[in-house]
């Protein structure tokens, strides 16, 4: 009963740090808008209690509920979505530095979203812009390519399988450069795509990823148990019943639609899927059931952490993935040298 009530104190405490971060976030900007007026704001458009607006100008409601608020949600679900997928990722390959991106899902939507940005399609599926879909596109035909070489009669070796992103990532990224450089004119436009941003994306944004991250959140929080029993080896986890191959291609497919989709919206933003397992790890330890669920949680708060400082810093908003990236790489460079010294990675 104990664990039970602390387990509950938890997460309510997670949950209500989560909604300070957000309320923060939504008051913090480079525009200025008093504290009094968000609140208000928020209160009449989230929760539709009965809060005059009139003495607030259009700019600022402009500000709070269709620039700020839904940008953050949007910020929120990529961080968490980024999170878990590495969480999967980490444990399907057993290995602490592999991230979402480590199969060629990146250079496969990169690829995509520079092709449908130099030939200037503005065709639309709903939600969903010609770039979004091909980045989306991209994603998955990089994964499906990198599973069928891997594949050795119904099996995919984990090395084979991070050996065939290392190639497919390399090719796909050769390709990526070569069309940037027979199309300069659209260069600027790429690269900026590539570094990973959530300036300009609103409700429409959300409304395209949504459907698609709670499938693969679903799916990865539901496989939780199998994550666990595969811990202690895939021989001790045959014999306990888990079927290997069927577990791998279920974290690597749910895992991948939860990357593609929101890169698909946000570009590249790397880091979060690598270093959020990591630092989480050290408080939950290697159990899946803990992992994920608090991976969400802390990679959605880090994520809004990060964009509010990209609009913030400067005049000039920074990418986020730039952002991202600064946080990430000396941590990743500490779990380098942690491993040459032996001394194991969490």
């Amino acid at each position: 009963m104990k664990n039970k009530k602390r387990k509950t104190g938890y997460l309510i405490l997670a949950i209500l740090l989560c909604l300070m971060i957000v309320w923060l976030c939504t008051i913090t900007g480079a525009a200025s808008v008093s504290v009094e007026d968000a609140n208000r704001i928020l209160l009449n458009k989230l929760f539709h209690l009965n809060v005059s607006l009139e003495e607030i100008s259009q700019r600022n409601i402009t500000i709070i509920w269709n620039i700020r608020f839904p940008r953050i949600i949007l910020g929120f679900i990529a961080g968490a979505a980024l999170a878990v997928s590495g969480a999967g990722y980490q444990g399907i390959f057993k290995n602490p530095m592999a991230d979402p991106f480590v199969l060629g899902v990146s250079s496969g939507a990169a690829l995509g979203a520079a092709i449908g940005i130099v030939c200037h399609f503005t065709f639309r599926i709903g939600v969903f812009n010609s770039t979004m879909l091909l980045a989306f596109v991209g994603s998955f035909a990089a994964l499906i390519l990198v599973y069928s070489i891997s594949r050795v009669g119904r099996k995919a070796p984990v090395a084979t399988l991070l050996l065939s992103g290392v190639a497919i990532n390399s090719t796909l990224s050769a390709l990526m450069s070569f069309l940037m450089m027979m199309n300069k004119q659209s260069m600027d436009q790429i690269i900026f795509w590539t570094m990973g941003t959530l300036n300009g994306k609103g409700w429409n944004q959300i409304k395209a990823v949504l459907p698609w991250v709670i499938i693969g959140l679903t799916v990865m929080l539901l496989s939780s148990r199998e994550l666990d029993i595969m811990l202690t080896g895939e021989d001790t986890a045959t014999q306990l019943g888990v079927n290997i191959e069927f577990v791998k291609r279920k974290i690597l497919f749910a895992s991948s639609l939860l990357t593609a989709s929101v890169i698909s919206v946000t570009g590249i933003i790397g880091f979060v899927g690598l270093v959020v397992p990591h630092v989480v790890r050290l408080f939950t330890g290697p159990k899946h059931r803990k992992l994920l669920p608090v991976s969400l949680i802390f990679g959605g708060a880090f994520m809004v952490i990060c964009d509010t400082l990209s609009r913030s810093l400067t005049t000039s908003e920074i990418p986020v993935g730039i952002i991202t990236s600064i946080c990430g790489g000396p941590f990743f460079l500490y779990l380098l040298r942690k491993s040459k010294k032996g001394g194991g990675v969490a």
